[in-house]
């Protein structure tokens, strides 16, 4: 499988739908058994596999040989400085990911706020960011969170129009679009060619936990099992024409604690429940 020849329905599993640092061995063979086509890959936990001495070969023939990819890389931050510790840290991210890149072909590198400078330094930094990823075959997308100063797709938007670049644009999470703005006019706006990431997910109708971030990072559910309009979510999409893959990103206390394979299989098959819904009209 060739990350770079995902596309819609394929479904990948994001990194976060289990802890940070767990198995990395054992969710491979999880999102094998389970009927994923892809799986991602959060920075920081193939940092410290590489300290242990395993390469982006050795993890590259790990996940060909059961018949994945490593699709996606996170989370690249402080894109928007020009030196200091999050200069430093996003640069380490990306030493990551383009040696990711390099050796298994991985697609897209998600980028989140906030910034911490002028709207023009952001743009310059992120314009940066995608010519560095560009050598390496890297889609880059913002993800709009709620919490930071790119709340919106708007926002988003407003960047990427700002920067230009082919291989800058979106990742739309079902999560950040419902408790933020809500507003499908507003994921319309975007071209379809350039929402790169596609995160599905569900959850409650009202916060479980008062703060923001720990709530999305604890609450999940797969999708179809909350209150969001998973459906019509799905529905504007695909009339949009988006043929980015789906990534399964269900960050849940309940489901990290609960045996890989079933945390895996909820999540495909809640998606699958979805996708025969949008089917049925």
């Amino acid at each position: 499988m060739n990350a770079r020849d995902l596309t819609w329905p394929d479904l990948v599993w994001s990194h976060f739908s289990r802890p940070r640092f767990d198995d990395f061995d054992a969710r491979v063979r999880a999102a094998a058994a389970t009927g994923y086509q892809g799986i991602g890959l959060y920075a920081q936990a193939y940092g410290r596999m590489r300290e242990a001495g395993r390469t982006a070969a050795q993890l590259t023939k790990l996940v060909a040989d059961h018949g994945l990819c490593i699709a996606e890389v996170e989370t690249a931050r402080g894109w928007w400085a020009t030196e200091g510790p999050p200069a430093d840290e996003c640069r380490i991210v990306e030493e990551l990911a383009y040696e990711l890149a390099d050796a298994a072909g991985v697609r897209y590198l998600q980028v989140i706020g906030p910034y911490d400078c002028s709207f023009a330094q952001a743009v310059e930094g992120f314009g940066r960011l995608c010519d560095r990823a560009a050598r390496h075959g890297l889609l880059v997308g913002i993800e709009w969170l709620p919490y930071t100063n790119i709340p919106t797709a708007a926002d988003a938007q407003a960047i990427v129009e700002a920067v230009g670049r082919d291989n800058a644009g979106y990742c739309a999470d079902i999560w950040h679009h419902t408790r933020g703005a809500n507003d499908l006019a507003l994921l319309r706006a975007l071209p379809a060619d350039k929402v790169f990431a596609v995160q599905m997910n569900d959850g409650p109708a009202a916060r479980i936990l008062d703060d923001y971030k720990d709530d999305c990072l604890a609450s999940r559910v797969p999708p179809g099992e909350g209150a969001f309009d998973s459906v019509g979510f799905v529905k504007t999409l695909i009339e949009m024409g988006v043929t980015a893959p789906i990534s399964l990103e269900v960050c849940s206390h309940e489901l990290w604690a609960a045996p890989v394979k079933d945390a895996a299989r909820a999540s495909t098959e809640g998606m699958r429940r979805v996708l025969a819904a949008v089917a049925q009209g």
